[in-house]
């Protein structure tokens, strides 16, 4: 793993906290992007390296839901860059770390995405993230 990619952050409202991230940051959100696979909408800031990702469910039935629902707004992930997904993905199962997907799957910010499992990663869920080139 390479450094942490960014943070992400779920909300129960995207214009609400952007603004509210706004003037937090002292920057605007530079991308707003819809995953319609995970059911997700996420906007991006970036102060210095280092970026945020707020997410929040475009549907009733999405993981963003649900944590909502279970937990509440707050820290959601902490993602980290990886040069080779598939290889770190074959590192950490053969660590005994369990991913939630077998492949990787296209995520935000033209990353391919894969998640490990919190039960493993003392709660938190971490996200491994290769740049699409």
């Amino acid at each position: 793993m390479n450094k942490i990619e960014h943070i992400g952050i779920a909300v129960k409202d995207m214009d609400i906290s952007c603004n509210l991230y706004e003037k937090l940051l002292g920057t605007a959100c530079y991308k707003k992007e819809e995953v319609a696979s995970e059911g997700v909408n996420t906007a991006f800031f970036k102060t210095g390296e280092n970026k945020i990702e707020l997410l929040t469910a475009s549907t009733a039935d999405s993981p963003i839901a649900k944590f909502l629902e279970k937990k509440g707004e707050g820290i959601h992930h902490i993602a980290f860059d990886v040069e080779d997904i598939l290889a770190e993905m074959e590192r950490l199962k053969s660590e005994g770390f369990v991913l939630l997907n077998e492949m990787p799957k296209r995520g935000a910010d033209n990353k391919l995405v894969c998640f490990v499992h919190p039960k493993g990663t003392n709660g938190v869920l971490i996200e491994l993230c290769q740049e699409i080139k």
